[in-house]
């Protein structure tokens, strides 16, 4: 037996900010991860001595002063981060089928209305309500801003529908369209996903956009440093199965391998339809564990990565976002025909002459039930399995059609590729661990908010949850959570105080 003050099952970015916080404030922690790897979303692979991204392809929010670095800079951490800014006047670039032009969306408030009027300019009082609608829903998110404050703050905001709002603001189809091109960073669903995802999404990147130089790995990287320096553990291939409760309190977890490690408290950043899977318990009740295993998620992907030759393909200091389909919404549910309707495309500079990219990661939508044929495979770094050469297959076809489109824009694209991996749905499945290999986990719904919105707390008193779950996914959505989950453990008004001096 193993005890501890905190045990965290799982060191994705939700459970390592928890550990580096609470382990910072004199909790004896201990990190338990299935993988190789720790860092959850934020692993890094390396392929022909190229590094990729397996999630974080930008981070936001990251000047001083702003919400993200305040977080990094309480942890110790934002200092020590390799990071390069993306374009002042382009961090998102967006293209469509037909149409030459291209659009570019640009960091700062005024910065970005003034780059979107060169392409739209009878379009300013659009632009205006648009820019002043993304701050005015930030706003009412207490945690957001660092400042304390209540539920009914945010409440007005919930329900407000992205593609309703969005598509509202003018009859230019083409302006309405750019605002919300950029929707695969949160799996946008038209009628469903709120505007509050995509302010909050949105606003952190037009603050501040970065890149981190070799992958986002180092975040993990440092924040675990810093649990170990607190005197905190971090054990890795650990996959915890069950999680033992008597009346109201956990007791203890079990690995596959039958060890245990008792603690006081116990944060699980795995999903909580995962979580409540491994739960042994008779205090939560069926309607609760029904109720989060009907939560719909969000789609998955099959991601791109290619190697390229060194000195051919240039460095463009934004990401890319194309659209082939009438609807930016509409490739969330493209048909076969149709597929990949559309492309995210991250791309990393040379680590010695800037001036060239050395790989492409190029993201399109793909469903779990896309590779249903291999659902039953389980293939990681530590669990090498081979699903088989029609796997194999099915990956190059689908790879080669994504290719085929990206070449509409960078005809010489095949020629200075050197190499390209794929991974689908079941390696985000088997890596993160959600079941549907879910990017960005239980998907917010503005018809009923309050039913895709879950608790740090749970009937267990000891027992709670963190991730990209709670409240939003992405870093800075996920810091937010890891705070939310250490306020059941802290002064939290203090703590908020530390964050925003630090």
């Amino acid at each position: 037996m193993h005890r501890y003050d905190v045990v965290i099952i799982g060191s994705g970015l939700g459970g390592l900010t928890c550990g580096a916080i609470l382990s910072k404030n004199g909790y004896k922690v201990c990190v338990l991860e299935k993988n190789k790897q720790i860092g959850g979303c934020l692993q890094t692979f390396s392929r022909d001595k190229t590094v990729f991204d397996s999630g974080v392809h930008y981070v936001g929010g990251l000047e001083p002063g702003q919400n993200l670095y305040q977080i990094f800079r309480y942890l110790g951490i934002m200092d020590k981060l390799n990071l390069k800014r993306l374009d002042m006047d382009c961090f998102d670039r967006i293209a469509f089928h037909g149409d030459p032009k291209e659009y570019k969306m640009a960091q700062g408030y005024e910065n970005f209305i003034q780059g979107l009027l060169k392409d739209f300019p009878g379009e300013e009082k659009a632009l205006r309500e648009y820019c002043n609608m993304l701050r005015h829903i930030c706003d009412k998110f207490p945690l957001y801003n660092l400042r304390m404050g209540g539920f009914e703050e945010k409440e007005s905001v919930l329900g407000i529908d992205a593609a309703e709002y969005i598509n509202s603001l003018s009859t230019n189809r083409r302006l309405t369209e750019v605002l919300a091109a950029n929707n695969p960073l949160y799996a946008g669903v038209e009628g469903k996903t709120p505007m509050y995802v995509h302010a909050l999404v949105l606003n952190s990147y037009i603050e501040s956009s970065w890149k981190c130089v070799n992958g986002g790995s180092q975040i993990g990287k440092w924040l675990a440093r810093s649990i170990l320096e607190n005197g905190g553990t971090i054990l890795k291939h650990q996959q915890v199965k069950k999680i033992v409760a008597e009346g109201k309190e956990v007791q203890y977890v079990e690995t596959a391998e039958g060890k245990r490690f008792t603690g006081s408290h116990f944060i699980s950043n795995a999903h909580p339809a995962n979580t409540l899977d491994m739960l042994e318990s008779d205090t939560i009740r069926q309607a609760y564990r029904s109720r989060v295993k009907s939560l719909e998620n969000s789609t998955s992907a099959l991601m791109v990565n290619a190697v390229l030759k060194p000195g051919m393909f240039p460095h463009m200091n934004y990401n890319y976002y194309y659209h082939e389909l009438e609807s930016v919404w509409g490739s969330v549910k493209c048909s076969p025909a149709e597929w990949p309707g559309s492309y995210a495309m991250f791309i990393s500079p040379e680590a010695k002459d800037h001036r060239f990219a050395n790989a492409l990661s190029i993201m399109s939508y793909m469903h779990i039930s896309d590779v249903e044929p291999w659902g039953d495979t389980f293939n990681t770094v530590s669990n090498e399995v081979s699903r088989g050469e029609d796997y194999e297959a099915f990956k190059k076809e689908k790879a080669e059609k994504v290719l085929d489109m990206v070449e509409k824009r960078f005809p010489v694209l095949r020629q200075c590729i050197q190499s390209y991996y794929v991974a689908t749905p079941l390696s985000f499945r088997d890596y993160i661990g959600t079941s549907d290999g879910s990017m960005y986990g239980i998907m917010k719904d503005s018809n009923d908010p309050l039913r895709t919105l879950i608790s740090p707390r749970t009937k267990l008193s000891n027992l709670y949850l963190t991730g990209q779950n709670l409240n939003m996914h992405g870093i800075l959505g996920v810091s937010m959570s890891a705070l939310v989950t250490t306020a059941e453990f802290l002064d939290f008004e203090k703590l908020l105080h530390e964050i925003k001096t630090a």
